[in-house]
């Protein structure tokens, strides 16, 4: 194919494409109830000839369309949920949220998704074509910002038959991600006292706001004590009440905790537990512990990080219109300040990334990856599938370079051409690398032998007990 086209689909099918991409985006569903989301990208995939199961490992969200029998067996994973507080108009480049409208894409989930499936479609055609035996999973994992999908995935063997997996992320970088990321576990801690009133007989009530205090200053004084790149983060979820003169008889307190590793993450998450319950103690009240969700540290894949790399430079980046140069601009003047990005710590190339892109609009260059083992501060439950199969992803830039994820900036660019080019340069990437898999069978054994490696015996402990099941705290 020519730099910068994208022609292993039919025009029916891109515009097809482009209709799910703004579809999605239309609908933001938050983890768990992407119902609607589900359904058109279930729908869309069985229109392509895929077998397609809804419902998996107990996920009314998640489904998988599958093309192709035997080995190798390569997942692709789409994500597809939207956050919270992210309400914004479209191509509008200041921030104005839409009346009645509580979410948003603003981590680019409706691309990764709609990306995913075009990388099944590709592969699917490849395979179709060549009469080669394997199978290609399109996975739609739920839940990414929030209730783990993957982990749930991995947790109940949904990916034991895969060789490999392979998946992007939105991004204003065109680069192959590595290294590693925080394992994570998030939970509610809520407190339960006694109601009084606080001028008459403040002696007879029992504070669960001042239980949820003395927590935060507890695991205030924890930080001092826990390893570096270890994190604690909270947000009060129930403060009591809005009455200072009555004694609030219910708290409640969200906290996340991160470390480098799961035992890591696991024994950090006992100390949190133990802080809670001293202050449950000096209060008088009672705390119950509500496990939320459970991700694992990422383990990184060389193998396939460089066959991702080879397809990435092979494809080459999309063409821009000066058009779609000015509305990059438009959002990158909304964005003053200087932009640090993690993606920066595994690029090879430093001087090219501050001389042709800090200084432009759109990132319009593919930038060498290094292979690094370092664990960055963010938590994916990419990391669960990467436990159980080789596993390897990349970044592609869809939006303006500036403002990062999870901003009103990238809602609004989420419908764009900019968006839709960035997301097809990925699904194309991910779909020469797959193909590479299938034509030449020792990348699946050196990526399984690397990954053998690095377990060095271990096995793979979800964060998630069993006990769990996928749900949605209120």
């Amino acid at each position: 194919m020519s730099k910068g086209g994208f022609t292993l689909l039919s025009n029916t099918q891109h515009q097809a494409l482009y209709e799910l991409q703004k579809e999605l985006w239309g609908y933001a569903e938050p983890g768990f109830l992407e119902h609607r989301s589900a359904a058109a990208m279930s729908k869309f995939l069985r229109q392509e000839g895929f077998t397609v199961t809804e419902g998996i490992c107990g996920m009314e969200t998640a489904f998988v369309g599958v093309w192709g029998s035997g080995h190798p067996v390569i997942c692709l994973l789409a994500e597809f949920d939207a956050l919270y507080g992210l309400s914004q108009e479209a191509d509008v480049s200041e921030y104005k949220p839409i009346e009645g409208v509580a979410t948003g894409h603003g981590c680019g989930h409706h691309l990764l998704g709609t990306g995913s499936i075009a990388a099944a479609m590709m592969v699917k055609d490849y395979l179709e074509k060549n009469k080669l035996s394997g199978t290609i999973k399109m996975v739609g994992c739920p839940a990414e910002e929030s209730g783990s999908g993957k982990a749930y995935l991995a947790r109940d063997g949904f990916f034991d038959d895969a060789d490999a997996a392979i998946t992007w992320h939105p991004s204003t970088l065109n680069v192959v991600s590595s290294g590693s990321n925080q394992s994570c576990i998030q939970c509610y801690f809520r407190f339960h006292g006694v109601s009084s009133h606080a001028a008459g007989n403040p002696e007879a009530g029992r504070s669960a706001l001042d239980a949820v205090e003395l927590m935060s200053v507890g695991v205030n004084y924890l930080r001092e004590h826990m390893d570096s790149k270890e994190r604690v983060h909270y947000a009060y979820t129930n403060a009591g009440g809005i009455s200072p003169n009555v004694v609030q008889a219910e708290a409640e307190v969200k906290y996340l905790v991160r470390s480098t590793t799961n035992p890591k993450c696991q024994k950090l998450y006992e100390r949190v537990i133990n802080i809670a319950k001293g202050a449950a103690m000096m209060t008088g009240t009672t705390c119950d512990v509500i496990f939320d969700e459970g991700l694992s540290n990422v383990i990184p894949n060389f193998t396939l990080e460089q066959v991702l790399e080879d397809a990435f430079f092979k494809v080459g980046v999309p063409a821009y219109t000066e058009a779609e140069r000015a509305y990059a601009k438009q959002f990158r003047d909304t964005y003053p300040l200087e932009p640090e990005s993690e993606v920066t710590a595994v690029i090879a190339e430093p001087k090219t990334l501050i001389a042709n892109i800090q200084n432009s609009d759109i990132c319009d260059i593919v930038l060498r990856h290094r292979c690094v083992d370092e664990c960055s501060m963010g938590s994916t439950d990419v990391g669960d599938v990467s436990w159980v199969v080789p596993t390897a992803q990349i970044n592609t830039a869809c939006y303006s370079y500036g403002a990062g994820g999870h901003t009103w900036q990238w809602v609004a660019q989420g419908k764009s051409t900019l968006a839709y080019k960035g997301m097809m340069l990925a699904a194309e990437v991910m779909a020469q690398a797959v193909e590479a898999c299938f034509e030449r069978p020792e990348i699946i054994e050196k990526a399984k032998a690397e990954f053998e490696e690095r377990l060095a015996g271990q096995t793979y402990e979800c964060l998630i007990p069993k006990d769990v099941k996928p749900h949605i705290i209120q």
